[in-house]
């Protein structure tokens, strides 16, 4: 799906960058991905619109506290940010920002689900999340590291409304997908792999024409390999993070999204 302009209730709508640096990691998504960018003002704190292909994919603000390590937020829509968090304390979720509005462009809350991953809640209203999906410089997959899958699993399910298919159940693979419509649109990891201490978090995948190359791109321009590239059955995979020490993940274009 090239371009979406609604993403469905409890889909990944947005995706933004806590940074300590903006101004440097405005050079380094343009330069590695081809992102163009607006800073939209100080009665938005100077935040940072990023676009790919002329269209939203992104945006970026400063940190709110300087202990705080960079990194990405990924927010899941909402049609009332208010009820979806009074259910994710009632399933036993913490709650890190109280709903608020965020002038007329939509509302927005932080939440924290019982497996332990942070997690935004956005309610679009004349802002309607990430448009560009699925192409080299665009997001490509959205997945959960779950360190405690059943509870991240029933937490989805009853906060968002998780339409969940199953895919793998077994001690070496658990996995499992949000479906809507029938299209896989984000997924659950079991990640009792993770060393101790290595809490549970969301990441996502952006995609790429070449892996190899964007790798060399984003070591030139100071960003570090997290995970070397290796071939899998959904496709040549890595890990980065940009200078600021943000990760997320790289893939190729392939149709890996089919994991039944």
């Amino acid at each position: 799906m090239p371009f979406r302009e609604n993403a469905p209730s409890g889909a990944p709508v947005w995706f933004d960058l806590s940074s300590s640096d903006p101004e440097r990691m405005r050079d380094f998504y343009a330069a590695v991905f081809g992102w163009t960018y607006e800073v939209t003002g100080e009665e938005f704190d100077n935040y940072v619109m990023f676009r790919h292909r002329g269209h939203d994919v992104a945006g970026m603000m400063g940190k709110p506290a300087p202990e705080m390590p960079d990194a990405w937020n990924i927010y899941l829509s909402s049609d009332d940010v208010n009820e979806t968090v009074r259910r994710a304390e009632k399933a036993g979720g913490s709650v890190i920002l109280q709903p608020m509005d965020v002038g007329t462009i939509g509302s927005m809350a932080f939440v924290q689900d019982t497996s332990g991953a942070f997690l935004g809640v956005w309610q679009p209203k004349t802002h309607r999340g990430t448009q560009i999906w699925g192409e080299a410089g665009a997001p490509y997959w959205v997945e959960m590291h779950a360190t405690d899958y059943p509870a991240a699993t029933s937490f989805y399910r009853d906060v968002f409304d998780w339409q969940i298919q199953v895919t793998g159940d077994s001690d070496d693979f658990r996995y499992c997908l949000q479906i809507v419509d029938g299209e896989q649109l984000a997924g659950i990891m079991d990640a009792t792999f993770l060393p101790p201490g290595v809490p549970a978090n969301w990441h996502f995948y952006l995609g790429c024409e070449d892996v190899d190359a964007t790798l060399a791109a984003v070591e030139k321009h100071g960003g570090t390999v997290n995970m070397p590239p290796e071939e899998t059955p959904f496709g040549r995979l890595a890990g980065v993070a940009d200078p600021g020490g943000a990760g997320f993940m790289l893939t190729s274009l392939s149709d890996w999204k089919s994991r039944s």
